[in-house]
């Protein structure tokens, strides 16, 4: 059976842990050669080791996305070794619950250096290396059209993320380059997780609550998120541009 990437050249970004490191997995699964990027080294050095000891093909580069000139390092890496980009996730980022009163400059930065600064130079600075008909895909988040106390700046910051992609196919309109939101629901990810705390029965509660609220009855498995990423990096969604696609078990359709 054809793989759906075989041969493509791919980057995640954020991918050693949660979602990105799945659709890591994934993508080195069907056939495509993965550049995972992470902030810490030893996380970073146990994705690849987890990839390519299952037959796939990973690199890692250590960087910051919010960072300009780790995004140069990195991309002048894959450019003198692949020497194009097939599919972009720009999965990195993040962000904490901060109720209206507390917000702090350091936490609105922080947020939106990760969601919104970082997302915009990591698909800016591709440019040069995106093939024609290259898959562009962008982290979004149902918080992004759902009201949640304590979570507005984080939404926020997923709000412009979902207007980038209105906005880049019409600027990158004759290139044959598709942009896409990938917003997931809840997910059982450590970054999902660690919004409670370090109490293991606090972070349960999380999950049970938002399990409440997602009509099929429970959260995510990041694999199930990496699925949709695959969808959108391959063929199989060759006339999809511009959206936002929701895997949400239903959580922001009712």
């Amino acid at each position: 059976m054809s793989r759906k990437l075989e041969g493509k050249i791919a980057i995640v970004t954020g991918a050693t842990s949660g979602i990105g490191l799945a659709a890591a997995k994934r993508f080195a699964a069907e056939g495509a050669q993965v550049y995972l990027t992470g902030r810490r080294q030893a996380e970073l050095d146990a994705a690849v080791t987890a990839i390519t000891s299952a037959g796939g093909k990973a690199t890692g580069v250590r960087a910051d996305s919010s960072s300009l000139a780790d995004l140069d390092r990195l991309y002048a890496q894959v450019q003198a070794e692949a020497g194009r980009i097939d599919v972009l996730y720009a999965n990195a980022g993040g962000g904490g619950m901060v109720p209206l009163g507390d917000i702090t400059e350091e936490q609105y930065s922080d947020t939106f250096d990760r969601n919104v600064k970082g997302v915009l130079f990591t698909v800016q600075k591709a440019l040069p290396l995106l093939s024609e008909g290259a898959s562009v895909i962008l982290a979004g988040s149902t918080a992004a059209v759902m009201g949640t106390p304590a979570f507005s700046v984080y939404a926020a910051s997923k709000a412009a993320v979902r207007s980038f992609a209105r906005n880049w196919i019409l600027d990158l309109k004759g290139r044959g380059i598709r942009v896409n939101t990938l917003s997931p629901g809840p997910v059982r990810t450590p970054g999902l997780v660690d919004l409670a705390g370090p109490d293991a029965a606090q972070q349960q509660g999380l999950v049970d609550y938002l399990a409440s609220q997602v009509p099929l009855g429970r959260v995510a498995d990041p694999d199930e998120i990496a699925t949709v990423a695959v969808f959108l990096a391959s063929s199989d969604s060759s006339f999809v541009n511009g959206v936002e696609l929701f895997a949400d078990g239903g959580m922001a359709q009712v």
